[in-house]
C-alpha cells in the first residue's frame, strides 16, 4: 500500500484556524495541546527589491506528533478532519507519489508524512 500524506499550499492559508479546531475536537486534544497548528510569519513590509512596498504575512499549518493522519476515517474511505474542514482548500490528503508530483508546480507548499 502507498505511504500517504498532507500536501500543504500555504500560499493560500488565511489563517482561519479550521483545520486546527477540527482536528482538535476529533483527537480530544487537551487545552494547549494540537494535531495541526498554524505558525504565523509577519507581517513585515519590503523596502527594496522586487517586492518593495509589499507587505508579507504568512501562516503555515504544521503537522505536530499527535496528527495520526486520521488513520481510522481515512479507513472508512474519508478525508483527514484538518483537510475536509479547510476552508480555502489548501490542504490535501493523497498518496505521497501524486503529492510529490505537485510540488514542482508552485513553490509555496509542502508535504508531510508520517513514519510507518
Amino acid at each position: 500500500m502507498a505511504q500517504h500524506g498532507l500536501l500543504i499550499d500555504y500560499e493560500f492559508c488565511t489563517g482561519c484556524h479550521a483545520c486546527e479546531v477540527a482536528c482538535k475536537k476529533h483527537l480530544g486534544l487537551p487545552a494547549g495541546e494540537f494535531g495541526i497548528k498554524l505558525t504565523e510569519t509577519g507581517p513585515w513590509k519590503y523596502e527594496t527589491g522586487q517586492a518593495a512596498g509589499a507587505w508579507e504575512w504568512t501562516w503555515t499549518p504544521v503537522i505536530t506528533k499527535a496528527c495520526n493522519l486520521c488513520e481510522e476515517r481515512v479507513a472508512k474511505g474519508k478525508m483527514p478532519m484538518c483537510v475536509q474542514h479547510c476552508q480555502a482548500k489548501c490542504l490535501e490528503y493523497g498518496p505521497l507519489e501524486e503529492l510529490n508530483a505537485k510540488l514542482a508546480a508552485k513553490t509555496k507548499q509542502a508535504v508531510f508524512a508520517l513514519g510507518e
